[in-house]
């Protein structure tokens, strides 16, 4: 069981995994019977967006917001208006998707204010102890001090979202216990939550806090002979 804040923002190093736990979350708040909102707030990486997922959000009836030039050939640092939706309308649970790392978490700062003064958030770093530039605990806590001095919001829990792509195994997440559970002591911070792919979720014991069972975003690159690839994520 999870409990849930009508905002949840994630946050993380670059590669972590925030866009598809964000995507994840989404989904399971509407299968929920919530009427949810999530914004894509990353102005950093034309990568991998939240709108990869747009269908699959509007089927679900979940509204998005992104840049307008997000999956384009244009990606310019701007957001749009429609963005403080999530923190006026308070009838949706609004979900956050923040750029990578401190650079990211920049265009986060103008809605803190609102955030601070409702207090019904949920501040998420996202952790990947298979990440190159996060491989110890101490990596992880220096990523997330640098977030927190740009945005100027303080994470409230801490998400394990350990993985290695399609190698993933129940065996990947046990053994990424210890480093969040050092990563949790050192910044004082609880665990919410353990992720994975659905068919891993299935297989995975009993462990210290609840497991959101993800399906992989999927994105399409255009070939130059005019077909396309899959990459999932």
């Amino acid at each position: 069981m999870m409990e849930h804040k009508r905002l949840t923002l994630f946050a993380g190093h670059y590669g972590s995994g925030k866009t598809n736990i964000a995507v994840n979350y989404a989904l399971y708040l509407a299968r929920e019977g919530k009427k949810v909102c999530i914004a894509d707030l990353d102005i950093v990486n034309p990568y991998f967006r939240t709108k990869d997922s747009a269908k699959v959000l509007e089927q679900a009836g979940i509204d998005l917001i992104s840049p307008q030039y997000a999956n384009s050939n244009v990606d310019l640092p701007a957001l749009p208006a429609e963005s403080y939706r999530l923190v006026r309308d308070k009838s949706v649970c609004g979900i956050m998707d923040i750029g990578g790392d401190d650079r990211g978490a920049y265009a986060l700062g103008r809605f803190v204010p609102d955030i601070l003064a409702e207090n019904d958030y949920r501040m998420v770093f996202v952790a990947n102890c298979c990440r190159p530039l996060t491989r110890t605990p101490e990596d992880a806590l220096e990523i997330m001090r640098e977030i927190e001095g740009a945005c100027g919001l303080k994470f409230t829990c801490i998400v394990n979202n350990s993985n290695l792509a399609e190698e993933t195994d129940a065996e990947v997440i046990i053994g990424s216990m210890d480093y969040i559970n050092k990563l949790c002591k050192l910044s004082g911070l609880p665990l919410w939550l353990h992720t994975a792919e659905r068919s891993v979720a299935e297989t995975l014991p009993e462990l210290n806090a609840p497991v959101l069972a993800m399906d992989l975003q999927e994105k399409y690159f255009a070939l130059p002979e005019g077909g396309s690839k899959l990459c999932q994520r």
